[in-house]
């Protein structure tokens, strides 16, 4: 059964991202929260802890459109192929911040990724999912939480996602009521960008 933890963003309580840290590297799976959605994620290099989300969401790995949740942009050359400055000023401009950027992968993505032409990279702003990232020192992947309910296509509040998951996840963190606009995606892997679905990033900025 999971565990719920509680930490507040104003001062993520370090001891808990060291322990949700070393729960994520032995292949745990965790739902936390993000400045848009909760989401469902684990380290982007453990291969188990994909399947297992992959299972969960009831698709193959290979066919999962996830994104790579990073602390900031200094990273983004582990995954994403030279990208020019006018496409760098745009991410410098929007993140961190409600926005998943598609890019074009490179050769050192995670095997699990590998045949990936583009990856979804997120750096939300949020100050408990960067301490988890920074601990763990790996993206984490992620897929947001959708519930069954059309009217909230979201789920926002901690406790029933704990309900609702902890048979599931290891850990659910409790970071206050989270939202149920999801991230506006960006396609930028042609060099301009492309707006794929609109969500709670402007798209006035690009």
């Amino acid at each position: 059964m999971a565990e719920l933890i509680k930490l507040f963003e104003e001062n993520p309580n370090p001891r808990q991202i060291e322990k949700i840290g070393a729960i994520l590297r032995k292949g745990g799976l965790i739902i936390y929260p993000t400045d848009t959605v909760y989401g469902l994620g684990c380290d982007i290099t453990n291969s188990k802890a994909l399947q297992k989300i992959a299972r969960i969401k009831g698709i193959k790995l290979e066919k999962a459109n996830w994104s790579f949740v990073c602390p900031d942009l200094s990273n983004l050359s582990d995954f994403v192929r030279q990208i020019d400055t006018a496409t760098f000023k745009i991410l410098k401009r929007a993140l961190p911040g409600p926005y998943t950027f598609i890019l074009p992968g490179n050769n050192n993505l995670p095997k699990d990724f590998k045949k990936k032409k583009t990856v979804g990279i997120r750096v939300p702003d949020n100050a408990i999912v960067s301490a988890l990232v920074t601990e763990l020192g790996n993206p984490i992947v992620s897929t947001s939480i959708r519930d069954e309910d059309d009217i909230l296509e979201y789920t926002t509040d901690p406790e029933l996602i704990y309900e609702k998951w902890q048979n599931l996840v290891d850990v659910v963190v409790d970071g206050g009521y989270g939202g149920n606009v999801a991230s506006t995606v960006v396609d930028l892997s042609n060099g301009y960008p492309e707006v794929v679905s609109e969500g709670k990033g402007s798209i006035d900025i690009f």
